[in-house]
């Protein structure tokens, strides 16, 4: 491997140290909120609770321990490098296997590079994880534009399409000429559109939320029409739990995020707009906070959100929803190798009948036992045994 170090191409070793005094400040913030009335319903259908979010605060003010994540980032080799005007922030771990592949993460929102940091060690160091040299990965985990330590765009342009020529320029500029891609959310579609753009030396992906779904049911599920005729019992399923998502908090980011200011001045409001994802993955989290852990812990929550307030990064990493010009799950068009996997709490379960006509050169696909939309933050055990299965044939 090779790194380019012209000045305007520069890889610069990067390192996180957030002051004291903006963590005191933190605290002082969550233990001044100005609390709403309790909600009218006895559920979650209203959003996040009341009653977690003052578990939330109370843990976060007086428990929570940012330099422990703070250390874990910072055990790893992170840089910046800036690639079309913009600073991309990356981690980049080598493995010592020397025929590892290398394998770029994307993450989404309101994920992070905290989202992918269990990933690294199985990925790169196979042996100590159940698996053999022949699984071993280089990996690269860029945080997207307006995202953490990445630059902040002051134009508009940074969309899907965008990030993901950057991210091939990346992988380029770091010397590699043979790699394949990883993503969910987000940076599912980044890498689909990757997968699109064929860049030189890509030769494979894996996405576990594909993007499968066809232009006419895709077109149906947007509009508020019913399901097209035709769709077998699977299909209809996907349909359905597609639409019962809403996904609200993507519209008002997508046509107003200026209008979430409350979000860069409240590290509570933060919290309880991000933990609102969708309704699987809020009622998961705030069972964290009750004390049960099935995947994510409260510090797993924490440390992700934590990061999204040291960096002020809420209302730039908003904008990425009104940058975007693809459907979040509509087919993309991807001729590479393509694995899929299937977790029961994602957004929508991908039906083989569509994932095989979407990608039609599907390598793998899998419907795993447990698992939601952030499956490599909640079972990382999965999303490494799904991509080394994935990549065993194209290595």
């Amino acid at each position: 491997m090779t790194q380019t170090t012209t000045q305007a191409t520069a890889i610069r070793p990067f390192h996180v140290n957030v002051p004291e005094e903006e963590i005191n400040e933190l605290k002082r913030r969550i233990n001044a909120t100005r609390w709403p009335d309790k909600e009218t319903v006895s559920d979650r259908s209203q959003g996040t609770t009341l009653g977690t979010m003052q578990e939330v605060a109370r843990y976060w003010a007086n428990e929570y321990d940012w330099r422990k994540v703070e250390a874990k980032i910072n055990s790893y080799p992170h840089f910046l490098t800036e690639i079309d005007g913009l600073d991309i922030h990356f981690i980049h771990v080598r493995s010592k296997h020397e025929n590892a592949l290398p394998t770029l993460i994307a993450h989404g929102w309101p994920g992070s590079i905290v989202e992918q940091l269990k990933l690294i060690e199985p990925l790169t160091n196979p042996t100590a994880h159940g698996g053999t040299e022949a699984d071993a990965f280089h990996v690269v985990i860029p945080s997207m534009p307006g995202y953490g330590y990445s630059g902040k765009p002051t134009a508009k342009g940074w969309g899907p399409k965008r990030i993901a020529r950057a991210y091939g320029e990346l992988m380029t500029r770091l010397g590699y000429d043979k790699y394949v891609a990883q993503g969910g959310d987000w940076g599912s579609i980044v890498i689909d559109m990757m997968g699109v753009q064929e860049p030189k030396g890509l030769i494979g992906l894996h996405t576990n939320m594909a993007g499968v779904i066809p232009a006419d049911v895709d077109a149906a599920l947007w509009s508020g029409s019913p399901a097209p005729s035709g769709l077998s019992e699977e299909e209809k399923k996907a349909f359905e739990q597609v639409r019962e998502n809403k996904f609200y908090y993507a519209f008002i980011m997508g046509d107003r995020p200026q209008s979430l200011t409350a979000l860069a001045d409240s590290p509570v409001g933060l919290a309880a707009f991000m933990m609102d994802h969708d309704y699987k993955s809020l009622a998961m989290k705030s069972r964290s906070f009750a004390g049960v852990n099935e995947g994510l812990s409260r510090d797993d929550v924490l440390d992700n959100i934590s990061h999204f307030w040291f960096t002020n990064s809420a209302i730039s990493a908003a904008r990425l929803y009104g940058e975007n010009d693809v459907s979040f799950f509509a087919v993309k068009g991807v001729k590479l190798p393509v694995g899929v996997s299937v977790f029961p709490d994602e957004l929508y379960e991908a039906p083989k009948s569509w994932t095989e006509k979407a990608y039609p050169n599907l390598v793998h696909y899998n419907k795993l036992p447990k698992g939601g939309h952030f499956a490599g933050w909640e079972q990382p055990e999965h999303i490494v045994s799904e991509v080394r299965a994935t990549f065993k044939s194209l290595r």
